[in-house]
């Protein structure tokens, strides 16, 4: 068979996204790869259709747990055998899976990298009758001390790999990696001329926002209830920090009549799977949480990904924000800005616990470059270029710099003049016996007369009240700006202050203008570029094209779809996702071989599911 074959049988799909062909054919011929592609572009296939096609066991070595499950599942669910070993099996069922990977029921084994050391798996993959011909490395920025999500034990890689008496072909996929993470990925797992795909970062189905409210939790409330009044059942994560932040949206939401829950590590092993279960099995729709969870969960039609908090770095925010639209339909991702999450993310920074197994002058370099991220990060809150654009070149692509589908390029903005107020800041730090935070700056500009300012002499500094006349936000940006083109930085201190360069003393010493880009005043309270009728309420996603009939037989779909979840005890976008579905509500097929046609129907979901629904859809 070919790989289109595999593709339609066990998949549904007719052709393949860009980037996965090449992947597959180049492992196919024995050949080593690197494939980074965006969240929702369809990796595993490239890992799972070559491990269809070849003799042999394909390893998939993945980093959690939920993610292990949601891949098998719904592998069984398409019809083909898989297994994963981790720490969730109890020693009966971890031996019986071994037993029946040893006699070959299972093509694709999905193990967690701390089991490549046990003696079981070890005995287990150099048994005479096992050869692995794939080794395929999921999440493979985690190999790598300069990724977001580095894993000391994916190091164990290697040493697994050494011990086999003949080499698999090594296939390592991942979402995000800047140019350091793929040059590392290639070096530490050792790659043979490998065949490098990188399709691109872009997710065009995605709309970005960045939010400075000044009552973030009303922002939210409203946000929530105004998507409620314009779509019905949509699902969304809400992001946040810390555990206390977690805990307390969670209980608002709840009190306000939402349809929420939560996730931290901060939960009981019992808790956190039952939260996680009702998200992914629709009984509850918002999922607010730590950055805990998420990774490995494939839920197609999370609607909205919202950042109640800035996260400490560009990886860890497109990654977050990328579990939205997974299916290719509209989504929203927005982040709510404001100053204490850069102090908090620099406290983590300085005070985690993530990197103590390296050491100290590794360690050192690793949180230089972590606040340098998250200097990049503070950056992208105060843009006022595209958003997608200032993502992509992050990620070393390029783009046309507008992409209409951003707050930034649905926003008016003018060119302001800063000059003054450039001077007048930069003037205000030299002036200072010390340096000190952005708060303390502004209270000096603006004239402030609390008992910090006061004690400190700080009222006789020159600059004192000059620019009383300017917001605390309308500053706050413009210092932004200066740090952004290089005339201010934070300085590598544990409590973090901002400090002129060289380059603000070369600008005072001459007579250049300094110009930049605002939004204007009006603007900033509400752009929205998917205005809806008031009182139309609308399904989002795959289904919002659909007429009022045949919205009415999706929902019918999604009532079957959801008794054949609960029957099988598996996510219901296992069985079919919503797009299928709604494209199921416009085509009504008439038979079995026209539903075969439809976009994520394969020979094995037809068998077992091709009839009751054609029942529904023909009624």
């Amino acid at each position: 068979m070919e790989p289109i074959d595999i593709l339609k049988q066990y998949f549904g799909y007719d052709t393949f996204r860009e980037g996965q062909r090449p992947l597959i054919d180049s492992v196919l011929k024995g050949r080593d790869v690197l494939g980074i592609m965006p969240t929702g572009a369809g990796k595993s296939m490239c890992f799972q259709i070559p491990a269809l096609m070849m003799e042999g066991i394909t390893l998939v070595i993945s980093p959690l747990i939920s993610l292990m499950k949601d891949q098998v599942g719904a592998l069984n669910q398409a019809g083909v055998h898989a297994a994963f070993l981790n720490s969730s099996l109890t020693m009966g069922q971890y031996v019986k899976a071994l037993r029946l990977a040893k006699e070959g029921r299972y093509k694709i084994i999905y193990v967690a990298p701390e089991r490549l050391e046990t003696e079981g798996f070890l005995e287990f993959a150099l048994s005479e009758n096992v050869h692995i011909s794939f080794l395929a490395v999921d999440e493979a920025h985690c190999v790598s001390q300069w990724g977001q999500d580095f894993r000391p034990s994916y190091l164990k890689i290697m040493e697994f790999l050494k011990k086999l008496p003949y080499r698999p072909v090594v296939g390592a996929y991942t979402a995000t990696a800047t140019e350091d993470v793929r040059d590392d990925i290639m070096d530490i797992l050792e790659l043979q001329n490998p065949y490098v795909m990188t399709t691109g970062f872009d997710r065009e189905n995605l709309y970005f926002a960045v939010k400075k409210p000044v009552d973030k939790y009303k922002e939210l409330v409203h946000y929530l209830k105004d998507r409620e009044k314009k779509f019905s059942g949509s699902s969304g994560i809400i992001y946040c920090l810390t555990r206390k932040n977690v805990e307390d949206i969670c209980y608002r939401l709840r009190k306000e009549g939402f349809s929420v829950t939560r996730y931290h590590a901060g939960l009981s092993d019992e808790e956190r799977k039952e939260n996680q279960e009702d998200f992914i099995y629709d009984r509850r729709q918002i999922m607010v949480a730590t950055n805990a969870f998420g990774m490995g969960i494939d839920k197609s039609d999370v609607r909205f990904v919202i950042h109640y908090n800035m996260p400490k770095n560009m990886e860890s925010y497109y990654q977050e924000a990328g579990r939205a639209g997974r299916d290719g339909e509209p989504a929203e991702c927005i982040l709510y800005y404001e100053p204490m999450d850069v102090r908090t993310n620099r406290f983590f920074i300085e005070n985690g616990e993530d990197n103590e197994e390296l050491d100290e002058f590794t360690r050192q370099l690793v949180k230089e470059r972590d606040i340098e991220r998250l200097k990049q990060m503070t950056f992208y809150c105060f843009t006022s270029e595209c958003l997608r654009h200032y993502i992509l070149k992050y990620f070393g692509e390029n783009s046309s710099g507008y992409c209409g589908n951003c707050l930034n390029c649905m926003t008016q903005f003018e060119e302001v003049d800063i000059t003054n107020e450039a001077r007048a800041i930069i003037h205000c730090m030299d002036a200072n016996r010390m340096n000190y935070g952005v708060s303390t700056i502004i209270d000096i500009l603006r004239g402030a007369k609390n008992q910090k300012i006061l004690s400190k002499g700080l009222n006789q500094n020159p600059e004192y009240g000059t620019l009383s006349q300017i917001t605390v936000a309308r500053l706050r940006q413009i210092i932004q700006e200066l740090m952004y083109q290089g005339y201010l930085e934070l300085s590598g201190d544990q409590y973090p202050v901002i400090q002129t360069t060289r380059k603000s003393a070369e600008f005072q010493q001459n007579n250049r203008t300094l110009v930049m880009k605002l939004a204007k005043e009006k603007e900033q309270e509400e752009v929205s570029g998917r205005k809806q009728k008031r009182g139309s309420r609308k399904k989002a996603g795959a289904a919002a094209m659909l007429s009022e009939k045949d919205l009415e037989l999706f929902e019918t779909l999604r009532v079957l779809r959801r008794e054949f979840a609960e029957e099988e005890k598996v996510p219901p976008y296992m069985i079919f996702s919503d797009k299928t579905l709604a494209l199921m509500s416009a085509a009504h097929p008439a038979n079995l071989e026209e539903m075969l046609r439809i976009s994520g129907v394969g020979e094995f979901k037809l068998q077992k599911y091709g009839e009751r629904f054609l029942q529904v859809i023909c009624r």
